[in-house]
């Protein structure tokens, strides 16, 4: 009897979720939805989804154009793939897709979605923006901070000199120049060298920031199926509140110790970004306070965005180059001609060295540090003449914009040099064509960090080493996977080996 039950029960609950699938189903067909795949009853599209869903996305928006609608779960999702849909997407109608979907990784990782990158759109949200563009990223605060970045970058060209001959993994170098350079911008000191401070591990914090950047871009199946977000099937979210955890108490040491330093100091000046950002805590006027737990986030947030776009960025460089020792040849070219062999190169030089700036242009066009952008429709719209409802989630596909053949000859080859017919378009958010940092409200506020630090770390390691590939290793044996996340780091991290190629006095501390 009580099998008889537990089966009648299943039936009622399997058929209540069909016939709630069949009346969405007949409500959209009432609308001019853009083409896609016929989803499955309650997983949508997922099964065309793999491990490296921008991918999975690419192939299917050759088959079905440039808007193009999936089914993730319960959400509709439109995907545009083109600079037309990009414009309309990120510039021309971006107020009605500025919101941000409700996520895990948003709630557990980012303090309730505090940070600028998950918080809704909203009161907060611009006030957010506002502080990053006119207090923390302004032009003159980054001046500012010149000196730490030149500091850091020439210890690290002296610490690879010591080592050169031997095989080396680059990311971990790169990685530590990159937090060492946020985290006395940020943070006003080394945090992570443990000759200083012993709070935390730098190798567990670096683990702690691949962590936190892989989980903030899975595809976590309770995001598109809530009533099973509680099972937790995949386990990300057990690993997103384990990871918050030990962020956290970081956290709170950064801002125990910086309001010990300000406490009872009449007119203090900032001495970095977190005292910047608990002195507007501090004010009064603000439209919305921020509190401890948004201190924290944004302090996060510029931790995390401030060190991974730049060390993935220059290890696909130095990766694509390895592939092709022309490409070095032509660089290097470059840099003894402007430069000379008799000093490094600093970034007020960048302008006067347009390959290597097409280096940088040709790597973010290839290996986008994040390949999709992802929105949410804020109110019923019409795109191209199709619906796009109120609640749908909305992915920009930087990916495929950047292997279109009607925008690129040979797309999936790596040549800096079409960036010579093609030297007007940068990087900023001005063309459609190439967009690593996003564009429009949602662009990425510290971009012009992240630029600097990437073209400045390039110019530098190409200026200052011959690079060669390890235990006669050939450029076709090199693996040039991906994972996905948040970002799209190597799957396999570069090892190369060094050797110096300028002056050794130039070496030295």
């Amino acid at each position: 009897m009580e099998g008889t039950n537990l089966t009648t029960y299943a039936a009622v609950f399997l058929g209540t979720l069909f016939l709630l699938f069949l009346s969405k189903l007949l409500r959209q067909r009432k609308l001019n939805l853009p083409p896609g795949p016929k989803p499955w009853p309650i997983i949508g599209n997922l099964n065309l989804i793999g491990n490296l869903p921008y991918r999975s996305i690419h192939e299917l928006s050759l088959k079905y154009g440039p808007v193009m609608q999936l089914q993730f779960g319960s959400f509709p999702v439109v995907v545009g793939s083109s600079v037309e849909m990009a414009k309309i997407f990120l510039k021309s109608m971006d107020i009605n897709f500025v919101g941000r979907p409700k996520t895990a990784a948003g709630k557990y990782t980012t303090y309730n979605y505090s940070d600028i990158t998950w918080s809704p759109y909203g009161p907060y949200w611009r006030q957010a923006r506002r502080m990053c563009l006119t207090e923390l990223f302004s032009t003159k605060c980054l001046d500012s901070y010149e000196y730490i970045r030149a500091e850091e970058l020439h210890s690290l060209l002296h610490n690879l000199n010591k080592i050169s001959g031997k095989p080396i993994v680059l990311k971990d170098y790169l990685t530590t120049l990159s937090l060492n350079v946020i985290s006395r911008m940020v943070l006003g000191k080394r945090y992570l060298d443990e000759s200083e401070n012993s709070f935390v591990n730098p190798e567990e914090f670096k683990k702690m920031l691949d962590e936190l950047f892989l989980l903030n871009g899975v595809l976590n199946i309770g995001d598109s199926i809530p009533w099973i977000d509680f099972m937790d099937l995949q386990g990300y979210v057990k690993r997103m509140k384990v990871v918050s955890k030990k962020f956290d108490k970081f956290l709170e040491h950064v801002i125990d110790e910086h309001n010990i330093r300000r406490n009872g100091v009449e007119n203090y000046v900032a001495k970095d970004m977190e005292d910047v950002l608990l002195q507007l805590a501090d004010d009064p006027k603000l439209e919305v306070k921020l509190e401890r737990h948004g201190v924290k986030a944004f302090t996060q947030d510029m931790l995390a965005g401030g060190t991974e776009s730049s060390a993935v960025t220059v290890e696909w460089a130095i990766s694509e180059l390895s592939k092709k020792p022309e490409i070095f040849k032509k660089a290097t070219e470059e840099l003894d001609r402007v430069i000379g062999q008799n000093r490094w190169v600093q970034e007020k030089d960048i302008p006067n060295l347009p390959y290597i700036e097409a280096i940088v242009k040709e790597t973010m066009r290839l290996h986008p540090v994040a390949p999709m952008k992802a929105t949410e429709c804020r109110e019923n719209s019409k795109v191209a003449g199709y619906d796009v409802q109120k609640g749908t989630r909305v992915l920009v596909s930087v990916w495929t914009i950047g292997r279109d053949p009607t925008l690129w000859d040979e797309p999936e080859v790596f040549k800096p040099e079409r960036f010579h017919e093609k030297a007007s378009i940068d990087v900023k958010g001005h063309d459609y064509e190439l967009l690593p940092f996003g564009v429009g409200r949602r662009m990425c506020p510290g971009y012009s960090l992240g630029l600097k630090v990437i073209q400045a770390s390039l110019a530098n390691l190409l200026h200052g080493f011959n690079w060669s590939l390890p235990d006669n290793m050939t450029p076709e044996d090199l693996n040039m996977d991906e994972i996905f996340g948040l970002s799209t780091p190597k799957k396999f991290p570069l090892a190369t080996v060094i050797e110096p190629r300028l002056s050794p006095k130039l070496y030295s501390v």
